[in-house]
């Protein structure tokens, strides 16, 4: 299943999770957040379509990235990933993408 104003036209369809998830992040309505769980997650492998991390959490997601060996754009404020080369289309786990 595809959404309907997906930013990424060459992205592949949404599975039934990435669905569900993405039904929820619709629900909240406009002037409400929603953190109740998430603390001891890899919050910054979620990262905006640029390819940035949550603003504000540029210096803490680069370290993590570093250590990771996530593959970056830029390592300067702002923090972006190369998402062409990180990307992950879910389902089992890839091997680490080799480092530069």
């Amino acid at each position: 299943m595809t959404r309907p104003g997906d930013a990424a036209a060459a992205a592949p369809p949404v599975d039934d999770f990435a669905s569900s998830v993405l039904d929820v992040v619709d629900s909240i309505p406009p002037g409400r957040v929603m953190s109740i769980y998430g603390g001891a997650v890899a919050w910054w492998r979620v990262i905006h379509s640029d390819g940035t991390p949550a603003p504000g959490h540029d210096s803490v997601a680069l370290q993590h990235y570093l250590a990771e060996g996530t593959p970056l754009r830029s390592a300067r404020p702002p923090v972006r990933v190369d998402i062409r080369r990180a990307r992950w289309p879910g389902g089992p786990t890839p091997p680490a993408p080799p480092s530069r």
